[in-house]
């Protein structure tokens, strides 16, 4: 990305401001440097080259994105007392809210905690570039514990046949299993799939470099 200003310091803040990020994390390349030329005449612009995708340590976005949360939530009519953030993996936030209302906001059959999820993931993937892991009071372990069970027969018939395809899983569930099928079977093609609106998750011979996309 090509950012134009007067001088460099306007050109490395409209890079920052443009890709949500601090000046310092920015990686640039400068093509040409600002001149007031002779008597106003031939005066040149700043001109940076910034390298758009940019790796932040999730060590240090953590505090940010617990601000913004307790922020965000003390908006809401919910009466919730725990927002923890801290690094489950190396490009994984992981959220943990839990209080009162924390039933509430999962909702019936957790179709809140579904756009929550999303909504979270949006955010922080697009501005910080990592994927996001939430709980909602034991939400997440119990759905997790579940579908651990419910998998137990599709995997033996896996192992048996060497690929197979799961039922279609509704919302964070599609990327549990995911999760769980791509620990047990880490030698094998393990990917979402959608179709018609419906996420499952199938398996088979892994060829080259496919991968599946997941945001869990």
């Amino acid at each position: 990305m090509k950012v134009e200003a007067k001088t460099l310091e306007d050109a490395y803040y409209e890079a920052a401001k443009k890709l949500n990020c601090s000046v310092t994390d920015l990686e640039v390349k400068i093509i040409q440097y600002p001149s007031r030329g002779l008597f106003g005449l031939f005066s040149k612009t700043a001109i940076i080259e910034v390298e758009e995708n940019i790796q932040r340590d999730i060590d240090n976005v953590i505090p940010e994105i617990q601000e913004h949360l307790k922020y965000l939530f003390s908006k809401s009519c919910f009466n919730l007392d725990t927002f923890e953030v801290s690094k489950y993996d190396e490009e994984t936030v992981y959220i943990k809210i839990d209080g009162e209302d924390a039933a509430l906001l999962i909702g019936k059959e957790g179709y809140r905690y579904n756009a929550l999820n999303f909504m979270l993931y949006s955010w922080i993937n697009q501005k910080y570039g990592f994927k996001v892991r939430l709980e909602i009071a034991e939400f997440l372990k119990t759905q997790e514990e579940m579908l651990r069970s419910f998998l137990v027969p599709f995997i033996e018939r896996v192992k048996e046949r060497g690929y197979g395809k799961t039922k279609p899983f509704d919302g964070i569930l599609a990327f549990i299993a995911l999760e769980i099928l791509r620990e047990e079977f880490p030698d094998r093609y393990v990917a979402i799939k959608e179709r018609n609106g419906e996420k499952f998750v199938v398996i088979g011979e892994k060829h080259g470099n496919d991968s599946g996309n997941s945001h869990a």
